[in-house]
């Protein structure tokens, strides 16, 4: 990490430390006051998602639903398939909070990115105790890629959207399927509603 000096803010990203088991012991050996941000969304969604953009690298990988079971007939999930495991958010979580309070970790619901950006980024400014300088009027809904765009980026006259690998069609998949999913990660999503103060609302 580079040396932060007087009332800047470092932040440094990857999707992969929340759910590395060795990550949140790292983290806080370099720096206990470390605040964290965790964008997560609905996990079944996020995992038809995570499916799509491996298929879109390998094509011949096989369907959505072989992967998911380790049992079709008995319905058994395969939790060993990382799309699957990513979304048990609260078994991430407790590994988190060995180390870090709850104060100190902000979650932020992937879905309100979309829908409501600039209310969503004024829960991380506030939560960063930066100035609510994000509003509304800084974004623009597109409709092609089916996200928000910054109006104007930072250094640039030009709007700032998502690149290429957001926003790609999700493949049909069963809805059985679909609700089997739903089924598997409900228990885990009441229990990290509870743990983390706000209901997402991706059982509804």
């Amino acid at each position: 990490m580079p040396k932060t000096l007087e009332g800047q803010i470092t932040m440094e990203k990857t999707p992969s430390y929340f759910v590395t088991r060795e990550a949140p012991a790292r983290i806080y050996a370099m720096s206990r006051d470390t605040k964290l941000i965790v964008v997560v969304r609905d996990p079944v969604t996020r995992a038809i998602s995570d499916y799509t953009q491996t298929l879109s690298k390998k094509p011949d990988i096989p369907s959505f639903e072989s992967l998911t079971f380790k049992n079709r007939t008995t319905g058994l999930i395969d939790t060993s398939w990382s799309a699957i495991q990513i979304g048990i958010y609260a078994k991430h979580l407790d590994n988190w909070l060995q180390y870090f309070p709850m104060r100190q970790i902000l979650f932020v619901s992937g879905e309100r990115l979309i829908t409501d950006p600039a209310g969503e980024l004024g829960r991380v400014q506030d939560f960063l105790g930066l100035k609510r300088i994000i509003t509304d009027k800084h974004f623009y809904f597109n409709q092609t890629k089916g996200f928000p765009c910054l109006k104007k980026a930072e250094g640039s006259s030009k709007p700032h959207c998502l690149g290429k690998t957001k926003g790609r069609t999700h493949p049909n998949i069963d809805p059985e399927v679909v609700q089997r999913l739903r089924d598997f990660y409900r228990p885990f999503n009441m229990k990290f509603y509870q743990m983390t103060g706000r209901v997402f609302g991706w059982d509804d």
